[in-house]
């Protein structure tokens, strides 16, 4: 298994959701997730429903695991984590090409 390498660059959606908080909002959690990725050297982007994370498939994995860590450190016990994640080796995409190939389809 060692030899098999992982995909050179992936895009990822993740949503967080700390289980068993004293309140039903999250905002506070997902701003401190937010810093921590500001500083990771990713391209990403917030949405509703949670973040697109862009880079190689390592560094991607490593970020979303130091989110489960830093809000472990701040006491929450136990995390879920819904990720998609796609590679491809024909081209290199970013999630802006795929956003924008939709919106020219669209005529915006």
């Amino acid at each position: 298994m060692a030899a098999i390498a992982t995909p050179a660059h992936c895009v990822a959606d993740f949503c967080l959701v700390p289980i068993g908080t004293s309140s039903p909002s999250v905002s506070e959690e997902v701003a401190d997730i937010h810093r921590m990725i500001e500083t990771s050297g990713l391209k990403y982007v917030m949405h509703s429903a949670g973040t697109t994370l862009e880079g190689s498939w390592d560094r991607v994995h490593q970020v979303i695991g130091q989110a489960h860590t830093l809000l472990h450190q701040k006491g929450i016990v136990r995390i879920h984590t819904d990720i998609r994640v796609g590679s491809r080796t024909d081209k290199m995409q970013s999630f802006e090409d795929k956003v924008a190939k939709v919106q020219q389809l669209l005529g915006k």
